[in-house]
């Protein structure tokens, strides 16, 4: 899938890029343009090529074929290879990297070697405050908790003044209620400052709610691109729609553009008489009926699972039973008798 900006308006462009590690093909054709001061999220399982493109962004590693260019000049490809030092793009790694024998003050100025030593402390003085990092100035990493640590390589990639900044997983590491505020408080610092980032996640919540565009790989190829709505409400086939939610599927037939299935029709089009096809429907789009319309189900198990309840129904013309996840607490047990409601939204025909 091949995603372009017009090059005026790109800031990063790749264009058919390969990386092959010997019989296995990490990246097969990539093309990416993203425009300065966006947030792309790349997301996809482990081993879909998503950290081996950030490396390639970086210059840690050449493409096998394809170009990178920045600002409209090649950084790699047939005509030259630039190295990473050169091309004024940041790398935040997943477990931070910090040097364990300096101490904060010491690992941001690591990356400013290169100015004197004016420019260095006041480059280094202003990062610091606008991460509240004073008080650990003098901290080893090892006296640092884990959010600390992640400010510190952020301080550190962001003192040398990058134009991109490549982030490999950097929330993974924090306890899962640290991770969304640090999350919040980093984009929010990034999106200031007019930093292109792209990052990479494993998590569908993470990548949905924090890029401006999330790019889904799988077998190092894009799979789809676009906002988060984008691929949450149009996937473009099912395993897009799968990997940002669970779902009911069904078995169906198609027959005048829709398909026909125990709980109804929907609609199919571009489906052919007789093709089969399955259905794929949110449990948080089921509604149970208050009054006496619906399908009839019985009620199999109940869940509270936080801010959510789930229940699970059968119905008599289905061989799995049902699952709706709903905000709405039900007074309901096992063996209570209810009726479904189906709604046409949330449901995808693939």
């Amino acid at each position: 899938m091949n995603i372009q900006l017009p090059l005026s308006h790109a800031g990063l462009e790749l264009r058919g890029i390969c990386r092959r590690f010997g019989a296995v093909t990490a990246l097969d054709d990539i093309s990416l343009a993203v425009a300065p001061g966006e947030v792309v999220c790349l997301v996809g399982q482990s081993g879909c090529g998503k950290s081996s493109l950030l490396r390639v962004i970086a210059g840690i590693d050449p493409p096998d074929a394809g170009r990178v260019l920045l600002d409209g000049r090649e950084i790699a490809g047939p005509d030259g290879h630039v190295e990473p030092e050169a091309r004024n793009i940041g790398f935040m790694f997943q477990d931070y990297a910090l040097f364990p024998h300096l101490n904060v003050i010491d690992n941001i100025l690591f990356g400013l070697r290169r100015l004197d030593r004016d420019a260095r402390r006041q480059r280094c003085d202003e990062i610091v405050g606008r991460l509240g990092l004073e008080h650990l100035a003098q901290r080893f990493p090892h006296m640092l908790s884990g959010g600390e640590q992640q400010r510190v390589a952020l301080a550190r990639a962001l003192v040398p003044q990058p134009r991109i900044l490549l982030m490999d997983e950097p929330f993974s590491n924090l306890d899962r209620g640290l991770r969304d505020g640090i999350r919040l408080e980093t984009i929010a610092l990034l999106r200031d400052l007019g930093t292109t980032v792209i990052m990479v996640t494993h998590d569908p919540e993470e990548a949905l709610s924090t890029g401006d565009r999330v790019v889904l790989m799988r077998a190092g190829r894009i799979v789809q691109a676009g906002s988060g709505r984008d691929l949450y409400d149009r996937p473009s086939n099912a395993y897009v729609a799968e990997f940002f939610c669970t779902f009911n599927k069904l078995p169906a037939s198609c027959r005048d553009g829709f398909a026909q299935t125990p709980l109804g029709r929907f609609q199919a089009p571009g489906f052919a008489d007789g093709q089969p096809a399955t259905v794929y429907i949110r449990p948080q789009s089921l509604r149970l009926s208050p009054e006496d319309d619906g399908i009839d189900c019985t009620v199999v198990d109940c869940a509270l699972m936080g801010e959510i309840e789930q229940i699970k129904l059968h119905v008599s013309a289905l061989p799995e039973p049902l699952r709706i996840r709903s905000t709405e607490r039900r007074s309901l047990s096992v063996g209570d008798k209810t009726r479904l409601l189906v709604p046409q939204e949330g449901v995808f025909v693939f």
